[in-house]
């Protein structure tokens, strides 16, 4: 149990797995809205714990053991022999979660195939609708925990679709699983041990604790140390029951976004607009400035009207190349990143709020023709830029920060648009060919 209270404080980072009147759409555009002050995750990615690879499947056999293991460590950590009878020792070997787990995407998702997937009409549309509906809710939420409601609005429907899909697999037998396999056995070591601890406090019934494969649970998709630093009984029945509770999941999601930082008087970014002479090299999370030296660069709002006098610093983000839409980031994006670390993520986030708040589309749409790249070509690009001297750091077919930065200095190099973007005419001067794809 001494490894388990070592890796704590590290999970309790990683897990999830974000009196003033509910901002309208004035306040949640501005820079600073004028509130009264008073977190996948569903998906967890592979750098939360340390890796181990391994091609084996566990045997019946072997997870029964593990099983017997788990018992003795849940008896250890306090856990009730009602408990560890109703459920861990019930727990069933479910192999498809082991190859959920271990599998890789095999292309690369354009910022406009992800954004369009997620921030729909029907989305927006319904947001705005239990906006409405939920408005005095929200409103107490809001003065408690600072998080305006189109916020928990847009990662309720980002998370769950509002609700209508929590996964279907036990949630102990997702957790027991993984960790017996040796993967990521650590962390969802601990995960099983707490999703244990939330049976024992009487929130949810064995039977009734379902969630997505890699056991995040809810509304709003926590994993089980999420949930016991963060859950909260909102409407006073209580329990914490993050599925049958609208309270207290909206609740829960604000106090998660307040533990992690939530700025209650500044928004999430805004889609900008950029010069023709702007100097792409600026652009990426890490180069944040005062929106002042955003506004000598020539950046403007998207309708082209300056932007505000605020003392807020920014990043300026071009997630599809300079053809498509350009973001100021403030420190709520930042926010919305230790939730769920994409950035396409967050900028879905703060764009279904804004637009559920009453704004419009994106005034300039993503371009839908950029190369679907395999994870193979990806790591070829890598590697060309290496040994061209752009470090991107070791080849993994995963086209983050480190690989768009080293991608807008081989364009700076080649007298290109430096936006980091891996667009057809870089790919063909990499020799890397997407004609196939």
């Amino acid at each position: 149990m001494k490894s388990l209270r070592n890796l704590l404080p590290f999970v309790c980072c990683m897990s999830l797995i974000s009196c003033a009147q509910a901002p309208d759409s004035a306040n949640l555009h501005s820079e600073s809205a004028t509130i009264i002050k008073p977190e996948p995750r569903t998906e967890i990615s592979s750098s939360a714990t340390t890796t181990k690879p391994s091609a084996h499947i566990i045997s019946e056999a072997e997870f029964s053991v593990c099983i017997d293991n788990f018992s003795a460590q849940a008896k250890t950590a306090g856990i009730s022999n009602n408990t560890i009878n109703r459920s861990l020792r019930k727990a069933k070997l479910n192999t498809k979660v082991i190859e959920l787990d271990r599998k890789q995407p095999e292309f690369t998702t354009s910022f406009a195939d992800y954004f369009n997937r997620r921030v729909t009409s029907q989305r927006v549309d319904q947001g705005r609708a239990l906006l409405n509906k939920h408005a005095d809710l929200l409103k107490r939420i809001e003065q408690q925990y600072g998080v305006p409601a189109p916020y928990l609005i847009a990662f309720w429907g980002l998370e769950t679709n509002y609700g209508s899909f929590f996964g279907n697999i036990p949630v102990v037998d997702s957790l027991a699983t993984l960790a017996c396999d040796a993967r990521r056995s650590n962390f969802f070591t601990i995960e099983l041990i707490n999703a244990l601890r939330i049976l024992d406090a009487g929130d949810i019934a064995p039977d009734k604790m379902i969630g997505s494969w890699a056991g995040a649970m809810g509304h709003v998709q926590f994993m089980p140390t999420s949930f016991l630093q963060n859950a909260v009984d909102f409407d006073g029945d209580h329990k914490r029951d993050l599925w049958n509770s609208t309270p207290d999941a909206l609740a829960s999601a604000a106090k998660f976004l307040q533990s992690l930082g939530w700025q209650p008087e500044e928004r999430w970014g805004r889609e900008v607009k950029l010069p023709g002479s702007f100097p792409f090299l600026e652009a990426g999370l890490k180069n944040n400035k005062p929106i002042s030296e955003w506004v000598k660069l020539g950046v403007k709002r998207a309708d082209n009207s300056p932007l505000p006098h605020a003392n807020i610093n920014a990043s300026l983000l071009v997630p599809s190349g300079h053809q498509g839409p350009a973001f100021l980031a403030y420190d709520n994006f930042n926010v919305i990143m230790r939730w769920n670390r994409s950035e396409f993520y967050a900028i879905a986030v703060g764009q279904l709020a804004d637009q559920i708040a009453g704004a419009g589309k994106l005034v300039q749409s993503p371009p839908d023709d950029a190369p679907r790249l395999h994870r193979d070509q990806v790591i070829t690009l890598q590697e060309q830029l290496n040994q061209k001297g752009f470090n991107t750091g070791t080849p993994d077919g995963i086209l983050g920060p480190g690989t768009r930065r080293a991608i807008g200095e081989f364009q700076h190099q080649q007298g290109m648009i430096a936006d980091g973007f891996p667009g057809k005419e870089v790919l063909a001067l990499l020799g890397i060919s997407v004609d196939k794809h």
